[in-house]
C-alpha cells in the first residue's frame, strides 16, 4: 500500500479495494463486517423470534453540488436507499450528517434540504435524526452530507456480491454511464456541449416488485463509483467466477457514446446513480425483467450477459465483431471522479 492517501482512494477501483482490504479490515475484523455496500445483522425480536436488520453509510461530497436531474441531496437519499434495496431490505428510517462550508448559501443549503425530503417521501423512509457542523471557509468544498439508512430484509431473500452462481443472467436495469457524464459535463473542463441528464433516481421499489416477483435472485448492486464495470469485476471476485458481457447488448445513450468517443472513456467505468445490476438463474429472467420494466426508472432493463466458471475473477466482453477480449480491470482515479 502507498505511504500516503491519494485521491486514486477514493475512486472505487482497484486502490479502493487494497485500503478497505489492508488497512480498515485489519482492525474492523468482526463476523458482521461486509464486502457489500450493507451488511445484514440479527436483530433479536423476542426470546424466540430475530429479524434481518440491514444497515448501511455513506458520505457524499460530488462536485458540482447541482447537477441535470438532481442534487447532492437527491444524490445522498438515493445512494442509501439503493444500499438498503440491494441487500433485500425494505427502507425504513434515515440519519443524516451535514458539514458545511462557511458562507454557503442559505437558498442553496434549503434546495439541498427540499431535494433530500422529497426523495426520501417518494422510498418511503423517514429521515428521523441528524447533526449539522459548519467548517471554516475553504475547510469543506461547500457541503459534505453522509446518510446512514436502516432497513429489514425481506423473508426469503439472500443477496450478496458472493453469491453469483455458473449459468446466471447479468441484468442491467437502464442504459449506463450517465450520471458520470453527466458531472463531468456540469464541470465544463472540456467545452463540450451534450444533454445528458443523471440517472440519479431512488430504487427501492423496483427491487420490492422484483423480489415480489422473485425471491430467486442471487446479487443486486448499484453501480455507482467504477460504475457497471467494477461491479462486474467484484461480483466476479467475491464469487469466484468470470463474467461474459455482449457489448451489443450493453445499453449507452447515444449522447453518452458520444461524449466518451470524443474523450477516450469506457462507459462500463462511468458512474450511475440509478441503475442496477443483477444475477439470477436464467429461469427467472422473464420473471425479473417484467417486474422491473413496470416500474419507474428501470423500464430499459435487459440482459447484457452470463455467469461462468471458467477464467474465475475475469470479465470477457464479446466484441461487435464476435471477438472476445477481456474487459481492462479498474485501476487508478476513474474519472471523472465523482465523489
Amino acid at each position: 500500500m502507498n505511504e500516503f492517501i491519494t485521491l486514486a482512494h477514493g475512486a472505487g477501483g482497484k486502490q479502493t479495494s487494497e485500503l478497505i482490504g489492508g488497512l480498515f479490515k485489519k482492525y474492523f475484523a468482526n463476523k458482521n463486517l461486509t464486502a457489500d455496500d450493507a451488511a445484514v445483522v440479527d436483530f433479536p425480536v423476542n426470546q424466540n423470534e430475530s429479524a434481518k436488520l440491514v444497515m448501511t453509510t455513506d458520505g457524499f461530497i460530488v462536485s458540482p453540488q447541482e447537477f441535470s436531474g438532481g442534487n447532492i441531496g437527491k444524490l445522498s437519499i438515493c445512494g442509501t436507499v439503493n444500499d438498503l434495496a440491494c441487500m433485500g431490505a425494505k427502507p425504513l428510517y434515515l440519519t443524516c450528517a451535514f458539514v458545511i462550508e462557511e458562507g454557503f448559501s442559505v437558498s442553496k443549503l434549503e434546495e439541498i434540504v427540499k431535494a433530500m425530503g422529497k426523495t426520501a417521501e417518494e422510498a418511503g423512509v423517514q429521515i428521523i435524526a441528524g447533526d449539522t457542523k459548519v467548517a471554516g471557509k475553504g475547510q469543506v468544498d461547500g457541503i459534505f452530507i453522509t446518510t446512514t439508512g436502516v432497513g429489514q430484509r425481506l423473508n426469503g431473500v439472500a443477496t450478496g456480491g458472493a453469491l453469483a452462481k455458473d449459468g446466471d443472467v447479468v441484468i442491467v436495469t437502464g442504459d449506463i454511464g450517465r450520471h458520470g457524464c453527466c458531472i463531468l459535463l456540469a464541470r465544463n473542463e472540456f467545452g463540450i456541449d451534450a444533454d445528458v441528464k443523471s440517472d440519479c433516481a431512488p430504487l427501492s421499489n423496483s427491487v420490492l416488485a422484483l423480489l415480489d416477483a422473485t425471491k430467486d435472485v442471487h446479487v443486486i448492486r448499484d453501480a455507482t463509483r467504477g460504475g457497471v464495470g467494477t461491479v462486474l469485476y467484484e461480483i466476479a471476485e467475491q464469487s469466484n467466477v468470470s463474467i461474459h458481457l455482449d457489448q451489443d447488448k450493453v445499453p449507452v445513450s447515444s449522447e453518452v457514446k458520444g461524449v466518451c468517443g470524443m474523450l477516450g472513456l469506457e462507459p462500463l467505468y462511468l458512474a450511475c446513480e440509478g441503475r442496477l445490476v443483477i444475477f439470477a438463474p436464467e429461469s427467472q429472467a422473464d420473471a425479473i425483467l417484467n417486474s422491473l420494466k413496470k416500474q419507474k426508472y428501470t423500464e430499459g432493463a435487459c440482459i447484457i450477459g452470463k455467469v461462468s466458471s471458467d477464467n474465475p475473477g475475469r470479465v470477457i466482453v464479446e466484441t461487435e465483431i464476435g471477438s472476445k477480449t477481456m474487459l481492462p480491470p479498474p485501476g487508478g482515479e476513474l474519472l471523472p471522479r465523482i465523489c
